[in-house]
């Protein structure tokens, strides 16, 4: 019997850019539950994103969100895993040199250049970010838990050489064409899910997972049921057991509506 599902948001559950959820989707969570399982939304997205992303059902949900390095439940922190200051510094240096726009987050909040109000207000609008601008991401010293590179596009060329220097000190993900993350070593959301799992009881074999994208493989490995959506990355749709529907065509919706049925 299934007891989790587990699914991305960006590409998997929502199209690309958009913010508005099928809502048939939150009565299919909903009974979901009534039947025993619980469901996770797991996103390079912050907290705060995905609870308004899910509003209508915000406390019956976990969230497994900034690539796992946040693990919550209506905006209660379960497990926090964090950067070393020293280190986020010199990644926002790097990002900056190379041309790239730097994000900084903490549990809560994510922290931008002042300068760069056109990106703060799309972080805002786009993915409904808890945001706070400031004269110097340096000077930030709340606990850090991911430094993000954005550029609008083919960021896994642009920031070739930045992985390659830090592989070994940091995790990071190749979140779409547009963001590089960056949290503490092996955090992704395959090592969320497992924390979940355990915490909940819930071995692999009872779990379901969806993704799109190359940092959702780590948690597709951690599901029996792992699904790529039909719109999925050619490596994702190879590392899944099994494929849905593209996202537009509510690929996921249709897989979750059998397990009610």
């Amino acid at each position: 019997m299934i007891k989790l599902v587990v699914s991305d948001i960006d590409g998997t559950l929502l199209v690309d850019g958009g913010n508005e959820l099928n809502p048939e989707l939150f009565d299919v969570i909903l009974k979901l539950r009534k039947q025993g399982m619980q469901f996770a939304a797991a996103s390079g997205r912050q907290w705060v994103s995905i609870e308004r992303t899910f509003d209508p059902i915000k406390e019956k949900i976990f969230y497994l969100s900034d690539n796992g390095a946040y693990v919550g439940l209506h905006g209660r922190n379960l497990y926090l895993n964090t950067v070393e200051p020293q280190l986020v510094r010199q990644m926002v240096r790097e990002i900056q040199e190379a041309g790239l726009m730097p994000m900084v987050s903490g549990p809560d909040t994510v922290y931008l250049d002042a300068k760069d109000q056109e990106f703060c207000d799309w972080l805002v609008t786009g993915y409904r970010f808890q945001v706070q601008q400031v004269k110097d991401l340096m000077e930030v010293e709340e606990p850090f838990i991911k430094v993000s590179a954005y550029r609008p596009s083919d960021i896994d060329r642009a920031t070739r050489d930045i992985r390659e220097k830090y592989k070994d000190r940091l995790k990071i993900a190749i979140s779409g064409d547009m963001w590089m993350d960056c949290m503490a070593p092996g955090i992704n959301k395959g090592q969320a899910v497992k924390l979940l799992q355990e915490s909940l009881g819930i071995s692999p074999k009872e779990t379901m997972v969806f993704g799109d994208q190359m940092n959702d493989i780590e948690m597709l490995e951690q599901a029996y049921y792992s699904f790529a959506v039909g719109n999925a990355r050619p490596e994702v749709k190879k590392a899944a057991r099994f494929q849905t529907d593209v996202n537009v065509r509510d690929g996921v919706l249709k897989i979750l509506k059998l397990l009610v049925e």
